[in-house]
């Protein structure tokens, strides 16, 4: 029976704390059931614990459990446990104040081996505060386990600055939370949703949490568990089975395809945490459509309650493709994702994941070649993206890359940047490739020509991510990475002296090449890559390639204009023709066709299709204009 009600004010720090829940910390109303059902999980982990010591406390209610409860018609939703409960004290430091926290307090009374046998209990945190996120009124009903019934206390308050507490006669040992839904809120008193939010957020909580079946749309007698009740990551790998696993990533990753690889690992120590990540075999649909801005591969869970998605704080972007969970013991449930970003904790875990994700891919490479081939053709593309995202990991990303080659099988993506190093010839010292944007115009570019005469070997590039990669990617094993198309050709002696008499040979034609041009082209010049093509073009070692500035433009971005660099094969038939050419109008024509055959093979777009179509068939046909 229930004795003199005492109001009192609650303490400074809990109105600041409440205002800053009920708008700025929780982005989602949902949140708070979460948070109840984390510190129902705490009261009981914190019982089971003292019942090792003291059985007694458990009495004939040994099964710990949570309950939630709702009612429609009253607008009220109950979450209750059956844990180590409050006294009047205990409230009183919990509710209505921050300074201190029971469980803070419990783990510190624990020393030495105690407190590594305690560290799966939580802490009583802010988290209580976001039930006014979704109430008007908030009612919370306790007895400490081991009291008496008589000694039970209610606990009251709208969240407007005071709450009540009175002694009261409880049945039965833990916590009872009463949220008095406000009007837009009532969703929440619905059992479906309940489930859902209970699976979507404490799924794998240790503890069974319980709901009324239902019958006839109402919630019967009979109770049951709507939780997995068990976190199988933090299970002992050894206990776990290859289709446990596989089943548990279907579920966290919503794919109906086996994962292909995964990696499950505790960290014990100073900071201890577990990771149980996945690589799929299949990418997501939306891996590259707005995925840079809305990740969520894998989850942050606080001593085994959901948290957040938080890929972006636990992986970089370039590993956006893993799915998985990553669970901290040493983090407060309360943990915002601003304050993940500045947190050390936050950044030591991370690089922990990205090591364990590369460590994966390794073996796959090394030991697992049909795997890694599944890999690659999946996520190769992603991979490469860490070339520039993480330098501190650039030597182990590339090592894994792969590409196609001028001595590879067609446009299979399989040679590796040790196999091209291992392959080439005495005295070279430079690992080249060529940009483009498909297999076929980088195999078939005119600037490898002279490689191919020399026997050179050339990685071909086709992916939209190389061109931005090689650009901040200029060194491997101590070779420099240069594109074939870029600056000048370097020449041994005998190459060189050949060159520069073939120049000065061309210099009429190169004259008059440049005045038919005009402002169309920087500069003209013959050409060291040529052997059977008439012209191409040659870019600075700064300058964007043709086909990517075409891909920018067409995206709406900005791009610099920039006049090319024609370069011409002196010996072709077709240059000859136009040195030969009289006619200036048809010279023009041809010179003309030179410049735009070139752009097209370097993937730029034609400033005017339709003149060039009518050139092409002047030339074809012989007429002039």
């Amino acid at each position: 029976m229930s004795t003199t009600t005492e109001t009192r004010p609650f303490e400074a720090e809990v109105a600041q704390v409440l205002r800053l829940v009920t708008h700025s910390l929780y982005s989602h109303k949902e949140i708070f059931l979460r948070e109840l059902v984390s510190n129902a999980s705490d009261a009981c982990d914190k019982l089971r614990f003292e019942a090792i010591g003291k059985p007694e406390l458990l009495g004939d209610d040994a099964e710990l459990h949570i309950d939630i409860a709702f009612d429609k018609d009253a607008k009220t939703l109950t979450v209750r446990d059956n844990g180590i409960g409050m006294s009047r004290d205990e409230i009183v430091a919990n509710l209505g104040s921050i300074a201190s926290s029971g469980t803070r307090k419990f783990l510190e009374s624990l020393s030495g081996e105690q407190q590594a046998d305690a560290r799966l209990i939580g802490q009583f945190g802010v988290g209580f505060y976001s039930a006014f996120v979704v109430a008007d009124k908030v009612t919370v009903l306790s007895r400490r386990a081991g009291a008496d019934a008589k000694d039970g206390v209610r606990w009251e308050s709208d969240g407007k600055g005071e709450y009540s507490l009175a002694v009261e006669d409880v049945a039965a040992r833990g916590t009872s939370v009463i949220l008095h839904l406000k009007e837009d809120d009532i969703e929440f008193a619905d059992g479906w949703k309940l489930r859902d939010l209970i699976r979507k957020y404490s799924d794998h909580v240790a503890f069974p949490i319980r709901m009324r079946k239902q019958k006839d749309g109402k919630p019967a007698d009979e109770w049951e568990t709507v939780n997995d009740a068990s976190a199988l990551w933090a299970k002992p790998k050894s206990e776990i089975t290859d289709d446990e696993y596989k089943a548990f990533y279907k579920s966290l990753g919503h794919d109906f395809n086996d994962p292909l690889a995964w990696t499950h690992n505790r960290v014990e120590g100073s900071q201890r945490f577990t990771t149980l990540l996945y690589v799929p075999a299949q990418p997501p649909f939306d891996l590259l459509m707005g995925a840079r801005d809305e990740r969520r591969g894998v989850r942050l869970y606080i001593k085994r309650v959901f948290i957040m998605d938080a890929a972006e704080e636990l992986l970089p972007n370039y590993l956006r493709f893993v799915r998985g969970v990553v669970d901290a013991d040493d983090l407060p449930l309360n943990v915002s994702r601003e304050i993940l970003q500045h947190n050390r904790q936050i950044e030591r875990i991370k690089a922990s994941c990205v090591k364990r994700v590369l460590d994966l891919i390794e073996h796959l490479a090394k030991n697992d070649a049909d795997k890694f081939k599944t890999f690659c053709k999946a996520f190769g593309n992603t991979l490469k993206e860490g070339i520039v995202e993480d330098p501190s990991n650039r030597e182990r990303i590339a090592r894994l890359l792969r590409f196609a080659s001028t001595q590879g099988e067609g446009a299979e993506q399989n040679v590796s940047l040790d196999d091209y190093v291992g392959r080439m010839q005495p005295g070279q010292d430079t690992i080249w490739y060529v940009t483009a944007d498909s297999y076929r115009a980088a195999a078939g570019s005119p600037q490898l020509e002279a490689f191919k005469a020399k026997g050179i070997e050339v990685l071909l590039m086709f992916d939209r991510v190389d061109e931005w990669m090689v650009g901040q990617f200029t060194e491997y094993a101590g070779k420099q990475l240069k594109n074939v198309a870029k600056g000048e050709l370097p020449l041994d002696a005998a190459d060189k002296l050949k060159q520069e008499e073939a120049a000065k040979a061309a210099e009429p034609l190169v004259k008059k090449l440049k005045e038919l041009l005009g402002d169309r082209v920087s500069d003209v010049r013959v050409s060291a890559r040529l052997t059977d093509s008439p012209s191409c073009l040659a870019l600075s070692d700064y300058e964007l390639a043709p086909h990517l500035a075409r891909l920018l433009r067409e995206a709406g971005q900005d791009v610099p204009d920039s006049k090319p660099t024609l370069e011409i094969n002196p010996a072709h038939a077709l240059v000859k023709r136009v040195e030969s050419e009289a006619d200036e109008t048809k010279a023009k024509d041809l010179a003309m066709l030179l410049l735009e055959q070139a752009e097209i093979t370097a993937g730029a777009a034609l400033s005017d299709p339709a003149a060039f179509v009518q050139r092409m068939n002047r030339a074809l046909l012989g007429t002039r204009t």
